[in-house]
């Protein structure tokens, strides 16, 4: 890891980021620190008191603290059976109660984790929805579903097995070392004489382990995208048949991720056995000293038993230490997305929002670019009156779509003005434009779920009876209900168990339903069969009635009663006008119609 992934990992303003979402929950926050500090202070204490039982048992003449003759209520500790009794008693109390307390912690500081997480993944995805297309179009969905599952799983450790279970240990760690040197500084230095090896050893585990486990979150997110990809495009790896090539390269995917596991593994194979030996030898120096001296064996009991309260935290606290930095890579990756700004401005609070949308379009001098530098609009100009039907021609990349993408703001533009009923749509409330304007699509996505709930995209405010008018008017009712369930049955993920000419069907009936001022149709009756398109000539007819209409198609046939035809090549337009003016222009757009002419012409011959 490079001197600069340390420094992020230990910025403190990345971790104050991340309690900005402790807020709400900080009472019990604080209330953990609390009973860490309590379980560090009661630490030292059943020691002690075994140390007393067994000098008592022994024998040997102790001097009982005032603090142990008042938690055992007085009791007369001169008799050795009744100091035995009592202070057994004491210890199994105080035994439950540390239980209690330790149990409380962990849960507090689980759930406060499991609160934090929960926030931040609800602001994280709100920001993921908010975002621009562009972004989609740049970012692997495997790696925002990475970022906005795994990634703030990852930040609930901070809490649960990081920040505050290390400072338990910590404290821990500290008070039972402070009483060492209290009751025998000679022994206690003696004792810990082995403790840098682990020291040493700690810090190299740690160095190790986050290598591998940095790589294994790569692997993570390098899985995530490859399987979601190629799960989405299934199809086309099985009808080119590329299983064989695709399972390779999954194959060596999985290997990174194996071996950083297995990376991981040998380093806590190396260093808990370590921990064990340094125990061990400073336990043999312990017992020696003892011996050859003091032949103290309460003494010899109590360190023991310290001993062990100082290398148990240390056995994982290393462990803890690389879950805290995964947690903050984690947290950086998720703030990223938090911090993106490619997002269309706020809504202002004097945004325009009419109750009545009249549909009059106007493009003025608009230039666009997905990638900020290579535009693939040029200086769009044109206008649509409010009722009118506009049709966007040209061949493939021309910038059809491109332009209804940005009539109801999916993009930003980097030059011009699009405007609706006169007002910049960057003036406008982006919800009350985008209720404003019907789109079907020619790649028809729905939703895993009922026919339903894509036809009304789960809006309780629509009722059965309104989707069943919606599709009673384009015919398609009769074919719902032949469906398993009619309108309750399930069209899985992505609508995979309807036809494409099925799905753009009921994406035609979910324009319909919301009654939209502009409709734009791309492509909409590409994937349907004649029949089925000659069904629905008519309602579109209806439909475009009084509304203004924007409509894409290849099938030059189709678009033949427009008020208006814009003929678009390589981002720039080429010609407007009616399809008969055109014609006898004799240009682009005439040329294009001889070639489907003639193209439709030798396929009947």
């Amino acid at each position: 890891m490079t001197a600069t992934a340390k420094k992020k990992i230990f910025d403190f303003s990345l971790l104050k980021r991340i309690f900005f979402f402790v807020r709400p929950y900080s009472s019990y926050f604080y209330l953990s620190l609390v009973l860490a500090i309590f379980m560090a202070i009661a630490a030292p204490v059943r020691p002690y008191l075994i140390q007393l039982t067994v000098n008592g048992a022994t024998g040997k003449t102790a001097q009982v603290p005032d603090w142990v003759k008042w938690v055992l209520f007085g009791n007369d500790l001169s008799d050795v059976s009744r100091f035995i009794i009592a202070v057994t008693i004491f210890q199994i109390s105080f035994l439950f109660i540390e239980t209690g307390i330790r149990f409380l912690f962990s849960y507090i500081t689980a759930w406060m984790g499991q609160n934090v997480v929960k926030d931040l993944r609800v602001t994280v995805y709100k920001k993921v929805l908010g975002l621009n297309l562009r972004q989609f179009d740049q970012t692997p969905i495997g790696t925002l579903t990475t970022r906005t599952i795994n990634d703030i799983e990852s930040i609930n450790e901070i809490f649960s097995d990081g920040l505050i279970p290390i400072v338990a240990d910590l404290l821990t760690i500290i008070i039972t070392l402070a009483t060492m040197f209290y009751m025998d500084w000679k022994l206690t230095l003696i004792s810990l004489t082995p403790f840098p090896i682990m020291i040493i050893a700690t810090y190299y585990f740690k160095e190790s382990v986050n290598k591998s486990f940095m790589q294994v979150r790569n692997a993570v997110a390098s899985l995530n995208a490859f399987v979601q990809e190629h799960i989405t495009g299934m199809q086309v790896v099985q009808a080119f048949a590329a299983e064989d090539k695709e399972a390779g390269a999954f194959k060596k995917i999985n290997e990174k991720h194996r071996d950083a596991n297995i990376s991981a593994i040998f380093a806590y194979s190396v260093f808990f056995p370590v921990v064990e030996v340094v125990l061990a030898v400073s336990m043999g120096i312990l017992v020696w000293w003892i011996a050859d001296r003091t032949l103290d064996a309460g003494l010899l009991v109590a360190f023991i038993l310290y001993l062990n309260q100082i290398f148990r935290p240390l056995r994982v606290i290393a462990d803890k230490f690389n879950v805290l930095q995964m947690g903050m890579i984690a947290a950086e990756r998720v703030l990223k997305v938090l911090d993106n700004a490619d997002e269309l401005p706020p809504v202002q609070s004097d945004a325009f929002a009419p109750k009545h949308i009249k549909g009059d379009i106007s493009f003025k001098n608009v230039s666009f670019s997905y990638n900020g530098t290579q535009n693939v609009l040029h200086h769009i100009n044109f206008e649509v009156k409010a009722g009118e039907t506009v049709a966007l021609v040209g061949h493939t990349g021309s910038g059809k779509t491109s332009i209804i993408s940005l009539l109801n703001r999916l993009y930003q533009i980097q030059e011009g003005e699009i405007a609706i009923d006169g007002v910049d749509i960057s003036r406008w409330d982006t919800d009350c434009l985008r209720k404003g304007i019907g789109v079907v699509l020619q790649d028809v996505f729905l939703f895993s779920g009922t026919v339903m709930d894509n036809i009304t995209l789960r809006n309780p405010a629509i009722t059965l009876a309104q989707v069943e008018e919606a599709a009673k008017m384009i015919g398609v009712h009769d074919f719902i209900m032949q469906l398993p369930g009619g309108y309750q049955y399930n069209v899985m993920e992505r609508g995979n168990t309807l036809s494409l000419g099925q799905r753009q069907l009921i994406s035609f009936i979910r324009a319909l339903l919301y009654n939209p001022a502009i409709l734009i149709l791309d492509e909409a009756t590409s994937s349907i069969d004649t029949e089925s398109e000659m069904l629905i000539e008519k309602a579109i007819d209806t439909l475009i009635s009084g509304r203004t209409s924007i409509v894409i198609a290849h099938r030059l046939s189709t678009i033949r009663k427009a008020n208006q035809i814009i003929v678009l090549d390589k981002g720039e337009l080429k010609e407007k006008g009616s399809h008969a003016n055109l014609l006898a222009a004799g240009g682009f757009y005439a040329r294009l119609h001889e070639m489907q002419f003639e193209k439709k012409k030798a396929v009947l011959q």
